[in-house]
């Protein structure tokens, strides 16, 4: 079934993307694009015990037999590594993700370490950035952001009632009036400037409009919500497969429309945005919609290159490459099927994806929900009625406006 544009033979979907020819893609023309964000797990562990978490509480645990935190010896590699990739494909920009697990366990020197070592090896410019659950954000790690330009962006699941429903301590208290507090250390005078917006993962318990409007009380710069992972073989909370009901397309068609149909915009909402700019003729920015190249490499605290953390909501080893910066290059992992499968677009999409009118602009949707067993990652996302729903919705909406000039 898998006619690749300009490659010979074909593809078994049953063992997709391990049967990817990536030796036939680049005899046909195609070639790799590069890497230009790196996600470094600089801690391993967390400090609150989400439930919902892809990294702990999903199919792959191999968190369980990774160091705490990264050796300086590593982060020198890391460094080494990103800088020869950097100039292998002549990049003047990359940006450089401290994620974990929660990174800031890793201490101020240790991510002062990491972004310098960086830096130092590379002549691109390298645009740092945090993602943290807020609550360890106090006046020494903000001084290290500002001093070092790294800005950061905080989970943040709505109000107090709606954030604990997932993101607790071990011990089943809730996070949000310490995520609160430092988020108010964030954006007090002189360091909203680091401060680069909200991650919030979607409940359908939660109001949406609420929701929403817990968010903004914030002032963020920009909003991501996302789509709490599952996939065909574990689906989401409230979203059967065999059920053609769009939950959680109807809960973001009420946040969209709240956004849209404010009289002044309050903030970037980064999936609305990326639909817009889709719908218009641009590329996406985003794994989570669109047909644009994944670029993007992730390094576990022991030095081994991964693909994307989020594959590890699909099944144990999912992310893995079998690469580690201390035998291989980051070139390496561009060479691997599962690689090139994130890179070329609409030919690694699913015949019922490449039949439907909306593939450009939802491509599918992320990858790592399109998994199911027998059939690899050869599906529509598990979330395709509500992706195709959102979008149809949007579009209906921007068409209008351009009709009636008012946008």
């Amino acid at each position: 079934m898998w006619e690749l544009i300009g490659v010979a033979g074909r593809v078994n979907e049953l063992e997709w993307p391990e049967s990817l020819d990536v030796s036939a893609l680049l005899a046909g023309g195609w070639r790799p694009v590069p890497f230009r964000q790196f996600v470094l797990k600089l801690h391993s562990r967390c400090n609150l015990a989400c439930d919902y978490c892809y990294m702990y509480e999903m199919a792959d645990q191999g968190w369980r037999n990774q160091p705490r935190s990264m050796a300086p010896a590593v982060i020198d590699r890391v460094a080494e590594r990103i800088a020869e990739h950097a100039r292998a494909h002549e990049l003047d920009e990359i940006e450089l993700v401290l994620h974990g697990g929660e990174p800031l366990l890793a201490g101020p020197e240790l991510v002062r370490r990491t972004v310098t070592a960086v830096r130092s090896a590379t002549g691109a410019t390298v645009h740092a950035r945090v993602q943290t659950n807020g609550v360890l954000i106090d006046d020494e790690f903000l001084g290290l952001f500002d001093e070092l330009g790294i800005r950061v962006g905080v989970s943040l699941d709505g109000d107090a009632s709606g954030h604990d429903l997932h993101r607790r301590h071990a011990d089943g208290r809730g996070s949000f009036e310490e995520t609160r507090k430092g988020l108010e250390r964030l954006t007090a005078p002189g360091r909203r400037h680091l401060f680069s917006g909200l991650l919030s993962t979607i409940d359908l318990r939660n109001d949406p409009s609420a929701t929403f409007d817990a968010l903004v009380s914030f002032g963020p710069p920009a909003i991501d919500f996302l789509l709490p992972h599952g996939n065909w073989d574990t689906p989401p909370p409230g979203r059967d497969p065999a059920d053609p009901a769009t939950p959680y397309g109807d809960w973001l068609v009420a946040v969209f429309d709240r956004w849209y149909g404010a009289p002044v915009r309050e903030t970037r909402v980064r999936l609305f945005g990326e639909i817009i700019q889709m719908l218009l003729g641009g590329r996406s920015r985003t794994e989570s919609v669109g047909l644009s190249p994944v670029a993007l490499a992730v390094v576990e605290t022991d030095g081994s290159i991964e693909q994307v953390d989020t594959l590890k909501s699909a099944y144990d080893g999912a992310a893995a490459t079998g690469l580690h910066l201390f035998r291989d290059g980051f070139d390496a992992a561009l060479a691997l099927p599962s690689v090139a499968a994130r890179q070329i677009g609409e030919r690694a999409l699913s015949r019922t994806c490449r039949a439907c009118p909306v593939r450009k602009v939802c491509g599918g949707g992320m990858y790592a929900h399109r998994y199911k067993s027998g059939s690899g990652f050869s599906n529509p996302s598990v979330y395709c009625r509500d992706l195709s729903r959102l979008i149809t919705h949007v579009h209906r909406r921007v068409a209008d406006d351009l009709r009636e000039g008012r946008r």
